[in-house]
């Protein structure tokens, strides 16, 4: 037999397996079961409970990622010079931070700023509750965030500093008008993933409790499991996750074509 047709075949067989597979799936599935509970008409026909999950669960969602990332981001810049600086104590004091929220849980961080912090030092953050689990996005957004601009930083080559430095430009100067620019260029992709994180992070916050006005996606739609019009299934979680899906796989494919778009302009 030759390659060709035993590839065609394998190929064949692998994809009449899938498809054995699925319809073993769509068969043995219970469908009604899986309308009444996860697609709800009470929930899906309804406006006014997909209107409440947009104008105030997407929002302050968005509202949340956002003051996130940049925050995170200004701190990231900071933590990432210090690890490039030349001076022992600043690299040191960057690198346990990096490491420090990079090997904790999101969740855990967040229950500290909002439970632990306050208890310790009879310290409310600002904002109360929210503004203790948006610290805590912001100290774990900057760990990561921190590491991504320090391989840009040095992914710029070293030829752009020595001829900034010859035309006599200053340390900072160079720093500021000639390798930021184009390090944040480089890392433009992967701080947008950052971004896509973020927004599926602010999900943790339901621990902590909002008040009304103040919930997220993830946090309105679990108190939907017990009132409104499909109290009960598991409608609104689903509606929430076609929400996120909405709002993240976009992005998600914008990151694959910045990165293609960079991979043919190198």
């Amino acid at each position: 037999m030759k390659r060709s047709t035993r590839r065609r075949l394998t190929q064949g067989v692998l994809y009449a397996v899938l498809l054995g597979l699925l319809l073993l799936l769509v068969l043995a599935a219970d469908w009604a079961t899986i309308k009444t509970n996860f697609f709800a008409p009470a929930g899906f026909n309804n406006w006014d409970s997909w209107r409440e999950l947009i104008t105030v669960g997407v929002k302050n969602t968005l509202i949340y990622t956002a003051i996130a990332f940049v925050c995170g981001l200004v701190l990231a810049l900071i933590l990432a010079l210090m690890k490039l600086s030349p001076l022992g104590p600043y690299r040191w004091i960057a690198t346990a931070y990096v490491e420090f929220f990079r090997g904790l849980p999101a969740l855990l961080v967040i229950l500290f700023m909002a439970f632990g912090i306050p208890i310790a030092f009879q310290w409310t953050p600002p904002g109360g509750a929210v503004g203790a689990g948006v610290i805590g996005l912001v100290l774990i957004a900057g760990a990561y965030m921190a590491e991504t601009l320090r391989a840009g930083i040095q992914a710029v080559p070293k030829g752009q500093t020595e001829a900034a430095r010859s035309l006599g430009m200053s340390p900072g100067h160079t720093n500021l008008a000639v390798v930021l620019p184009q390090a944040f260029r480089i890392v433009i992709p992967p701080l947008t993933n950052e971004f896509v994180l973020l927004i599926k992070d602010t999900a943790l916050l339901f621990v902590i409790g909002f008040a009304a006005d103040q919930r997220e996606l993830t946090t309105l739609a679990r108190d939907f499991l017990s009132s409104g019009p499909t109290a009960g299934t598991s409608t609104s979680l689903v509606q929430a996750a076609i929400l996120y899906l909405i709002i993240t796989v976009p992005l998600t494919q914008l990151v694959s074509w910045l990165e293609k778009r960079q991979r043919r302009t190198r």
